[in-house]
């Protein structure tokens, strides 16, 4: 297949290049190599994609020369006429976009790069997939929208309509966004939850990062909630094999969908919203215990109050992936977090 692919300098991108361009399909990338954060790490995971850094000119396709099926090209997604472009030279099949403005605590203070890039570039890319017809649209969402939600595990036939952060507004917004282009155009689309990703080449601004980053240093580490704190870590292998099954299997209309008592996860549209996390909640001091026995290293903990904008627990039901794909992300947070401070020993020479 053809698929074109947003946020491949990001750290979910880069491991689905990878694994995409082994299966032989056509693939092209797309990012704005923002400075969220660290640059250098972004054109790390570039180049280790065969993408000569040096060739790089905005909106033009620069070929790698490790995947011969694999271009990328620097762009924005609020750039709609760059991005109509591309969907015209490469008439995807398939369009994943991962590209956003990440972060829960960000958002408390740069509200407008989220309006901007997480619904602005996202209706451009709804746009060009109504344009430039397309097989099936698999867009990131994120378990932050189930918010002030405490039913556990969360579902996704359940409402989420009480977020906590702007962020989680804003990936709510994608799922609204998506269901209104496949009722009104028929174009397929899936929803996909990720709960809490983390692994090699992960990004600097989550837990993992900063956390190995600082005990290694010797230095302390911020635990928020008193430590009180429960995540469904997922590891980025498990995330990316998901998306793979998933691209040649576009959602169909649900014909026992009931208007008079409508689920949320799925429509009369081609439309469908699955979780993807390992199902398995982890206790944020056993993840720093996993941490400290691969480092070698005492964690030293300064224990803070709840931030605004987080939430206690998360945890992912997900009867539906195992039910329609046959999947269920496995990785053991020990076997995850090991495979992690490995990389990061060996990219940083630590």
């Amino acid at each position: 297949m053809k698929i074109l692919i947003t946020g491949t300098a990001g750290f979910i991108g880069f491991h689905l290049v990878e694994k995409l361009c082994r299966e032989g399909n056509d693939v092209l990338g797309l990012d704005n190599i923002n400075e969220y954060y660290d640059v250098q790490l972004k054109f790390d995971r570039l180049k280790y994609a065969g993408i000569d850094i040096r060739h790089i000119e905005y909106g033009k396709p620069v070929k790698s020369t490790k995947h011969t099926n694999y271009q990328f090209v620097k762009a924005e997604l609020v750039d709609k006429e760059v991005i109509h472009k591309l969907f015209s030279f490469f008439k995807p099949d398939v369009v994943v976009n991962l590209a956003a403005q990440a972060g829960v605590r960000y958002s408390l203070t740069n509200p407008d790069t989220y309006i901007e890039a997480n619904i602005s570039g996202f209706l451009n890319i709804l746009e060009a997939c109504r344009n430039y017809p397309v097989k099936h649209l698999i867009y990131a969402s994120s378990s932050s929208v189930y918010g002030l939600n405490k039913s556990m595990p969360f579902s996704v036939h359940k409402n989420v309509n009480h977020p906590v952060s702007l962020y989680a507004a804003s990936k709510k917004s994608n799922e609204l966004m998506a269901h209104t282009y496949s009722h009104l155009f028929g174009i397929p689309t899936t929803g996909l939850r990720f709960f809490t990703v983390y692994g090699p080449w992960g990004r600097p601004d989550m837990a993992l990062f900063i956390f190995t980053k600082a005990m290694l240093a010797n230095e302390p580490i911020e635990v928020f909630n008193y430590g009180k704190m429960e995540r469904d870590f997922t590891y980025v292998d498990d995330i990316v094999d998901g998306i793979h099954r998933m691209t040649g299997k576009p959602p169909e209309s649900d014909t026992g969908w009931n208007p008079e008592s409508p689920d949320p996860a799925s429509s009369s549209a081609p439309y469908r919203v699955y979780n993807i996390g390992n199902s398995k909640p982890v206790k944020l001091l056993d993840f720093i215990h996993a941490i400290e026995k691969y480092t070698g290293k005492k964690a030293i903990m300064n224990m803070q109050p709840m931030q605004p904008g987080d939430v206690e627990k998360t945890w992912a039901d997900v009867d539906d992936l195992i039910e329609n794909f046959d999947y269920k992300p496995d990785t053991s947070v020990d076997e995850g977090i090991r495979r992690f401070i490995d990389w990061y020993k060996a990219y940083y020479k630590n």
